[in-house]
């Protein structure tokens, strides 16, 4: 385990920290796949957001998890990057 690994794995015992971490993972994961599909899809950052009629640096704080999005704006980024979006709620 790398000192990274460890310090979230022993952080993640704070339950302050592990409730941060959690609510932060949604955000972390839809972005992290709309960067990668983005790039797979060989796009500048301003080219999607020409695509999806805003500023690169709108795209930016997307990816960077610093700016909330809506279905709305989830949708257009979708249809930008032709990809199928889904969106799901399971129960515990």
């Amino acid at each position: 385990m790398d000192d990274l690994q460890k310090h979230i794995t022993e952080s993640l015992t704070d339950s302050e920290f592990n409730k941060a971490w959690q609510d932060s993972e949604y955000q972390y994961q839809v972005s992290r796949q709309l960067v990668l599909l983005r790039l797979k899809r060989g796009l500048t950052q301003k080219q999607l957001a020409h695509k999806i009629g805003t500023s690169q640096s709108v795209i930016a704080r997307i990816e960077n998890g610093e700016q909330n999005i809506s279905l709305k704006t989830l949708s257009k980024l979708a249809k930008a990057l032709e990809a199928e979006l889904e969106i799901r709620l399971l129960a515990k």
